[in-house]
């Protein structure tokens, strides 16, 4: 089982609703972004300017909400030329789930 510090700081990542909603469009993230130039969206993740474009928000404030999530353990990054991808960390999120779950 994960750390109660862990659980912690992922339940503090989850505690913004556009944190919320990018993990939600990282589940299925054919569904909700467009073909990117670079990179496969399910492989190697969603490019930060596209999900900055969905949000409606510049590029600092995704990098801050995907620094908040990668921190957490909840989004693995991956830098393919200038961009950075992001794309869940499902056996982090199944953790945390089933640290919930065991203790609510």
């Amino acid at each position: 089982m994960i750390q109660d510090v862990q659980v912690i700081a992922a339940l503090k990542a989850m505690a913004n609703v556009r944190r919320l909603l990018i993990l939600e469009w990282l589940k299925e993230p054919r569904r909700h972004f467009r073909e990117q130039a670079d990179g496969d969206l399910v492989d190697d993740g969603v490019c930060g300017v596209l999900i900055a474009e969905k949000l409606g928000v510049s590029q600092p404030t995704v990098s801050e909400h995907m620094r908040i999530l990668s921190q957490a353990g909840l989004v693995e990054s991956k830098r393919i030329k200038q961009w950075t991808f992001y794309r869940r960390n499902e056996a982090r999120l199944a953790a945390v789930k089933a640290a919930i779950a065991s203790n609510v």
